[in-house]
């Protein structure tokens, strides 16, 4: 092995000893394993999300440490973060340090259930990025049926670490949807009784 094969070797080596430490994709490449791992990433999203399992530690840890969740309103626009690094996560992902919240049931407001579909997957120098579709499924209340409304989607930025593939960066990009600054006004928006708003995550 010549010297710069070997100072390759070494660097992967080191890399892999290091938890969380993304590792490169040479050349821009993705094996057919690297695939599937990636669409398992994201299929678990949704389960994960909408159940607050492991009060919601297990939705932050599809992530990496220091990965950011924001909103767009279009595809490939400046996000707007809401939440970064994985005690924040945890809270997106319904629960945290105090364990999960009640869903939203005193407000009137069904619950709503994520189904993410037409998944498209990138090779990149670093990893890979995604895109795919949102559908939001809520149920009925008393008021109002059942519906199937699209949101948009989700644009990801995917890295392998050291225990596998983990998000990057995940945006929902929901073209031409006025996103408040914050997930805290998001909060209020969806403590308030049923209006014209939205959810996300």
């Amino acid at each position: 092995m010549n010297r710069i094969g070997t100072l390759t070797a070494l660097m992967a080596g080191a890399a892999a000893l290091v938890p969380g430490t993304a590792m490169v994709q040479s050349g821009g490449k993705l094996s057919t394993q690297d695939y599937i791992e990636i669409e398992q990433l994201t299929a678990g999203y949704p389960y994960k999300i909408d159940n607050c399992t492991n009060s919601g530690y297990d939705y932050a840890d599809q992530y990496t440490d220091d990965a950011v969740f924001g909103v767009s309103s279009a595809w490939g626009g400046t996000p707007k973060i809401w939440y970064r690094g994985r005690e924040e996560l945890a809270n997106a992902g319904g629960g945290g340090k105090g364990g999960c919240r009640p869903r939203r049931t005193n407000t009137g407001r069904p619950e709503v259930h994520h189904v993410v579909t037409s998944q498209v997957i990138t090779a990149s120098a670093s990893g890979a990025s995604g895109k795919s579709t949102l559908m939001a499924v809520t149920g009925a209340t008393k008021d109002t049926p059942p519906k199937i409304e699209w949101q948009g989607g989700y644009e990801d930025t995917y890295v392998k670490t050291a225990k596998g593939w983990r998000f990057k960066s995940r945006y929902h990009t929901w073209p031409g949807h006025d996103w408040p600054d914050t997930a805290a006004e998001q909060a209020k928006l969806m403590a308030a009784p049923p209006a014209n708003t939205k959810d996300s995550k």
